[in-house]
């Protein structure tokens, strides 16, 4: 438990933090859940709109230190690779 007036204080920084974080990696989560959905029901056109409004969501998950930045690249290029997959 903390003791000193600053240690308290980080405490309550970090619950902050901790609870924008999750939001943040749950929102991200949610788009990459939309893109594999859409590409599970075949439909190319829907699967690359849903790419379009995830890739922004997980660069900026990066930008935050939600996840690394190449993990997000990562991410962002199997998803453009299974996407482009499907009309194949």
């Amino acid at each position: 438990m903390a003791n000193t007036v600053s240690a308290k204080k980080m405490t309550r920084k970090i619950v902050k933090r901790t609870a924008i974080n999750r939001s943040r990696r749950s929102r991200m989560r949610t788009f990459v859940r939309k893109v594999e959905e859409a590409i599970a029901s075949g439909d190319q056109g829907e699967a690359l709109a849903a790419l379009r409004a995830a890739e922004p969501e997980i660069m900026r998950a990066a930008q935050h230190g939600i996840v690394h930045k190449n993990n997000a690249s990562r991410k962002v290029s199997r998803l453009a690779a299974r996407v482009k997959a499907i009309a194949a």
